[in-house]
């Protein structure tokens, strides 16, 4: 194997089955990962994703915070990270069909991934309870898709039962390459950082993916790679809590569809990272996190899905009081029920964020994942005549 370094640091090896213009994450950590050269590598050039660092959340909180959008990666989420791993690895040992089980976007990725190996893919959904980009990505990608009437802990249930047969590899969180994947991205933040972050907190569902950000950190800090461990603090949504309330759900509902799963796949894992790391889970209502969307996506210019913004929805609840940013319509839009201003007053972690922490956000999936849910921001376009003189007044008055 020959070993290549680009302008960026982006490709670190080459083999029979890595092009040489593959900036995917099998390519850039291929040392770190259970892959040789007899894996064929597919890949859609995932990872690398921007940090960015986010001025307004950095004055908020008297530090320094950083927001990993995923929403970047190929098809718009964090899981083209651990697919890429997952699908090479299927492809290696001869399947030709894969399944998997979704809230939406493991479905997005999976079919992308199969449709670019040249597999079979067959997803299965819970009813009405996808978003529509989601679920146009899964069927434009030539996957199976079947919806059931039930959750996504029956889908997976079902995917499980199916895998007995033989007949299907499951590229669920469930299977181990996926989270070798996504373990990729603290990877990514220890070097651009040169150091891990003091504070790292993320959306959880599953809980796969705070699983996986916790094996990257531990095993860059073993590699002498960082100094320090990050705490991890994973935020629910406050009707799809398993984890923070310590017990499953039968019946999670929030507006953030990505995260609505009541029987997390990776629930012992996660609370081994949380534990480990001095960390904790907290929640988020859906009106924060619908206000946390609006916020940033006008205060910082960054669009991403409900379930991406709950560690936004966070971090704004914890300062809530000295937040100069709010304004007068998105204080009402937090406080628009009893629910959200009960779950306000609620801080158990906000005491161990102190004063130039460095704090690293990931945000899971573009906002274009989830059009439907945006429209809370909608209006119609301000009507007028087809003149310059007619156009300014409008700009005017809302100037």
């Amino acid at each position: 194997m020959t070993v290549l370094f680009d302008s960026v640091g982006c490709l670190r090896s080459f083999s029979m089955n890595n092009h040489p213009h593959d900036c995917g994450v099998i390519a850039r950590y291929r040392e770190y990962l259970n892959v040789t050269d007899a894996t064929p590598v597919v890949s859609l050039s995932e990872g690398s994703t921007p940090l960015i660092y986010s001025p307004k959340l950095s004055a908020l909180t008297r530090g320094n915070v950083y927001l990993k959008y995923e929403g970047l990666n190929p098809t718009c989420s964090f899981k083209d990270r651990g697919m890429t791993l997952a699908m090479s690895k299927a492809l290696e040992r001869g399947a030709t069909t894969v399944l998997c089980a979704s809230t939406g976007n493991t479905s997005a990725s999976a079919a992308a991934y199969a449709a670019r190996a040249g597999m079979s893919c067959v997803v299965i959904l819970p009813a009405g309870k996808i978003a529509t980009g989601k679920m146009v990505q899964a069927y434009i990608y030539g996957a199976t898709v079947i919806s059931i009437e039930g959750n996504f802990d029956d889908a997976l249930r079902i995917v499980h039962e199916l895998e007995k047969t033989g007949k299907f590899v499951v590229v669920n969180s469930t299977n181990p390459d996926r989270l070798e994947g996504q373990k990729t991205a603290a990877f990514e933040i220890i070097e651009e950082l040169r150091e891990a972050p003091d504070l790292h907190i993320l959306p959880v569902g599953n809980a796969g993916n705070i699983t996986a950000y916790w094996k990257g950190y531990r095993e860059f800090h073993e590699g002498g790679r960082s100094r320090i461990l990050p705490m991890m603090l994973g935020v629910q949504a406050a009707g799809a809590a398993p984890l923070y309330h310590g017990a499953p759900m039968d019946h999670p509902e929030t507006v953030a569809t990505a995260i609505r799963i009541g029987r997390p796949a990776s629930w012992s894992t996660a609370l081994e990272a949380v534990q480990q790391s001095s960390g904790s889970f907290d929640i988020v209502t859906d009106s924060e996190i619908l206000a946390a969307q609006q916020w940033l996506a006008k205060s910082e210019g960054i669009f991403a899905e409900p379930a991406s913004v709950t560690p936004v929805a966070a971090l704004l609840k914890y300062f809530d009081s000295k937040n100069p940013f709010k304004t007068k319509s998105l204080q009402n839009l937090i406080h628009s029920n009893s629910e959200s201003r009960a779950t306000s007053e609620k801080n158990p972690f906000v005491d161990k964020i102190k004063e130039g922490m460095n704090i690293v956000l990931t945000l899971t999936g573009h906002g274009l994942k989830d059009p439907d849910t945006a429209r809370h921001a909608v209006s119609e376009p301000l009507q007028t005549e087809a003149t310059m003189e007619a156009v300014l007044k409008v700009i005017g008055s809302k100037l």
